[in-house]
Order: structure tokens, then C-alpha cells, then sequence
């Protein structure tokens, strides 16, 4: 199977479409828990793509103020 590699803007983007929902017409209550725990993964793994991301440029500053 080959992963579906989504960048963070997207994951970002799928995450607020996700919270919207809570919000609109389609909630459903018996669905609200297993949507809150997928939401939950979506944001740790935003989170630790963004600490990622900010390990990158701190190695990438250090470079260049050698």
C-alpha cells in the first residue's frame, strides 16, 4: 500500500474541515467520539511535523552562521 504523503498545510486544512464538522448539520453524536479521537492523531501529528519542521531550520541556521 502506498502512503498518502500529505504536507502540513494540508493535514492543517483537513484538521479545521474536521472541527467544522462539530459545528454543522451533519453532526452526528454517535460518530462524535471516533471524529474527536481521529482529530486528536491529525493535530500530534501536525504537531510533531511543525517541531520537525523547526529542528530543520534551527540545523540549517546553525550551517550558515559558521
Amino acid at each position: 500500500m502506498v502512503e498518502d504523503k500529505k504536507n502540513i498545510s494540508d493535514k492543517i486544512a483537513d484538521l479545521k474541515s474536521g472541527v467544522d464538522w462539530f459545528y454543522s448539520d451533519d453532526f452526528a453524536l454517535e460518530e462524535a467520539s471516533a471524529k474527536y479521537k481521529e482529530l486528536t492523531v491529525l493535530a500530534k501529528e501536525i504537531e510533531k511535523d511543525l517541531t520537525n519542521m523547526k529542528n530543520e531550520i534551527k540545523i540549517i541556521e546553525e550551517d550558515f552562521s559558521k
